[in-house]
């Protein structure tokens, strides 16, 4: 049996992220992916901010940087674009395209670099307690071994194995789910190659699509869709996209990436004895984006920090660890309310209303982009905006 103080269950940004500050905060780490090679598949379109990078304290790669983004093309159902780009107006922030697949292993090698101790292509296959430990069972390279922790850190994705095998309810209603396609495509010919670009309306019921552009003609092209409102899987949203979107209706797929995101908010409860879940996990996915690469970081971070002083202190019951989920409702929760909000409007709001919103967006001159002023922008257009987001900001 190997022992540890803390083991991280899932390599992805967010487990990688606790790894990291949990073994710079002295204690013993060990950090496992069912995956022979961590960052492969993707399930991601790959976008993150500057400023949450700087905020975690990571400095740019050009080896895992594909593509800087200076600006957003926001699309309606009849075409009509809204371009928001940094020679038109002063962005708050610009963003940057990721190669996932390198950043991942990146992340990794990060915490190996720490001291925590990695372990490919080792899957948890059960959890049991033992006085105040746990005892995790896994199968690594097809041999059976077990782990005893004071601490989990469960990172294993969205309706995560290991929370429910602590007891906790992280199994997601289809409502909050959203079903995700993606292609990885060549000879992608964009108005605006420069800008992340969305389409909204029922090209993508319940969610939008996307073009992230990744240098030269090669893009992500996916979209999101709520199960619960289409018939159609979202593969053959994406197909239909494809074949009709004047960008990509000439390229080649290289890649197809499938997964499902959750976008109902931070889980209520994140902590039980012995176990936290943090990322994907715990729900850290913008509501209204669906991007969860930054959020899961900043929750791996405060899982990583919170974890280590239970270590410390020689307490590992929920009691101790609940002060987690106060720091995530500080640094996440409460922004994710009025983003779902947000997105309770947006969906609340029809293809020729989005066309109505966009031609008036189109005409508008923003000095500079903030949701405040978008949405005062929004309450002359739309009487729904001033019910329903009128009181947010």
């Amino acid at each position: 049996m190997m022992e540890t103080d803390i083991l991280v269950i899932g390599a992805g940004p967010a487990g990688s992220t606790a790894a990291k500050h949990a073994a710079l905060a002295g204690v013993s780490v060990i950090v496992m992916d069912k995956k022979s090679e961590i960052g492969a598949p993707k399930r991601c379109a790959e976008g993150v901010s500057k400023e949450g990078l700087e905020k975690l304290g990571i400095k740019p790669s050009e080896r895992w940087i594909a593509k800087e983004a200076t600006g957003v093309r926001m699309v309606s159902p009849n075409g009509t674009a809204v371009n928001l780009t940094e020679d038109k107006v002063k962005l708050p922030e610009a963003g940057y395209i990721l190669e996932r697949k390198i950043f991942d292993k990146y992340m990794a090698m990060d915490a190996g670099r720490a001291g925590a101790k990695i372990m490919v292509k080792t899957l948890a296959t059960g959890m049991r307690r033992e006085d105040d430990q746990v005892v995790v069972t896994a199968e690594s390279m097809g041999q059976e071994l077990e782990i005893k922790t004071k601490i989990v850190i469960a990172a294993d994705g969205p309706e995560s194995r290991v929370g429910r095998w602590a007891g906790l309810k992280t199994a997601l209603k289809p409502k909050i789910m959203e079903s995700c396609a993606q292609f990885e495509m060549a000879g992608v010919q964009m108005a605006e190659p420069d800008c992340i670009e969305f389409h909204f309306g029922s090209v993508a019921p319940g969610g939008y699509a996307w073009i992230f552009p990744k240098g030269d003609d090669i893009a992500n092209v996916g979209l999101g869709v709520l199960t619960t409102i289409t018939d159609k899987s979202a593969y053959e949203h994406l197909l239909e996209f494809v074949e009709n979107n004047p960008a990509t209706k000439n390229a080649q797929p290289v890649e197809l990436n499938i997964g499902g995101d959750p976008v109902g908010g931070l889980l209520k409860k994140k902590v039980t004895d012995n176990v936290l879940v943090t990322g994907d996990a715990a729900g850290m996915v913008n509501p209204l984006t669906g991007g969860g690469i930054i959020s899961g970081m900043m929750g791996g971070r405060i899982a990583a920090q919170i974890a280590a002083q239970a270590v410390s202190d020689g307490d590992y019951s929920q009691k101790n660890l609940k002060i987690y989920e106060k720091l995530c409702e500080e640094e996440l929760g409460e922004s994710f309310k009025k983003y779902l909000k947000a997105k309770d409007y947006l969906l609340s709001l029809s293809d020729e209303e989005l066309d109505t919103i966009a031609e008036a967006f189109q005409d508008s001159d923003f000095e500079t982009i903030n949701t405040a002023e978008m949405v005062r922008k929004l309450v002359k257009i739309s009487p729904k905006a001033l019910l329903k987001l009128g009181k947010l900001f």
